[in-house]
């Protein structure tokens, strides 16, 4: 493994550290701390290439998917030649950043953050950052953190719009010397928005994406280092009409079912083999936890089949004019079809496991 220098050179930092809000103190707590940043498309992707440039000092990348060549208008980190390669998101963003900052230490995970790993690989750090897109797996973060007690700040982007949340259980307040916040079921309600606009079916442009995760970046700075004023409500901005507004928000709820009652219902699901559409994809993924596969032989197996591409990460074949690309995991992302019954087919005819 690569070891972070004990002494790193703080030259490169020089910027901050003549920025009042930091200064050398702020910066050695930024060298010295550890953050796990859930999905690496848009948000997370520019999250991850803010706070490695900023000198965080262990990055954890976590993401299930790969990249393709329709995410790179707004997913800032990625190359055509990580789509051309089928690079894991996770695995491509963590080559970047290496070449951006080599002082850090950075983790790439191509997992599907669910719950029977979330404790797992969020356990060892100080701070949650949001880079999903989907509340489903927001309210999972919400439950892991207030279990942990640890900080974490939310950020969502679709179309022009964006909003972000700064989110500190009362377990994470006198670690990081702020006052508690309501959690996101308070903020959201107990179940997670559903059957609004998405960035498949609304679009995104750029800079909504930059601009929010600038947000929530400096907000995890903030957190890291105990300096500076934290957004203590929710910040909502839409570029296209030039609209800014933030909202207070009220005390915590007592009867909320995470931060009041404790009943962690996202954390508590069932973890087993699922499958779920993929909004605006065309495609099924199929999740099979405690599978692990062996990919070079798919890739024998499959090769009589069709065209197949094998890395270190994933194999990808198209068969019958279905793609599928399948993870050491036994994770599956099956295109060519929404229904999840057909995938589940496929997958049990060309993964078997």
């Amino acid at each position: 493994m690569i070891q972070r220098p004990t002494h790193p050179d703080l030259s490169r930092y020089q910027r901050q550290l003549i920025f009042n809000g930091l200064g050398e103190e702020g910066q050695r707590k930024l060298l010295a701390s550890r953050v796990a940043i859930v999905g690496c498309g848009a948000t997370g992707s520019a999250l991850a290439m803010l706070l490695a440039r900023a000198g965080v000092g262990f990055l954890r990348l976590i993401d299930r998917d790969f990249v393709e060549m329709n995410n790179l208008h707004r997913q800032m980190l990625f190359t055509e030649a990580d789509a051309a390669r089928g690079q894991p998101k996770a695995v491509a963003a963590a080559e970047h950043l290496r070449a951006a900052n080599s002082d850090i230490l950075i983790e790439p995970v191509v997992a599907n953050f669910n719950a029977g790993n979330a404790i797992g690989l969020v356990q060892d750090v100080d701070l949650i950052l949001d880079g999903t897109d989907n509340f489903e797996t927001r309210y999972l973060i919400n439950d892991v953190a207030l279990k942990l007690g640890l900080p974490w700040v939310y950020t969502g982007v679709v179309a022009s719009y964006g909003m972000t949340a700064t989110i500190i259980p009362d377990g994470a307040a006198e670690k990081v010397g702020r006052e508690a916040t309501p959690c996101l079921q308070c903020l959201l309600g107990p179940e997670p928005p559903g059957g609004g606009p998405t960035c498949d079916t609304a679009g995104v442009i750029g800079p909504i994406v930059t601009l929010m995760a600038s947000i929530s970046a400096a907000e995890a700075m903030k957190l890291l280092t105990g300096k500076g004023e934290i957004n203590r409500g929710m910040l909502m901005m839409d570029l296209w009409d030039n609209a800014f507004e933030q909202f207070g928000v009220a005390q915590r709820n007592p009867d909320c079912p995470a931060c009041g009652r404790g009943e962690y219902r996202f954390l508590n699901a069932d973890a087993g083999s699922r499958s779920v559409s993929l909004c605006g994809r065309n495609a099924v993924q199929i999740t099979n936890p405690g599978a692990r596969v062996s990919l070079p032989d798919i890739a024998r197996r499959l090769q009589a089949l069709g065209a197949v591409d094998v890395n270190d990460y994933l194999v990808r074949a198209t068969i019958d004019g279905y793609e599928l690309t399948i993870f050491a995991d036994g994770r599956a992302i099956i295109k060519g079809t929404e229904d999840p019954d057909l995938a589940k087919s496929l997958y049990a005819r060309y993964v078997g496991a």
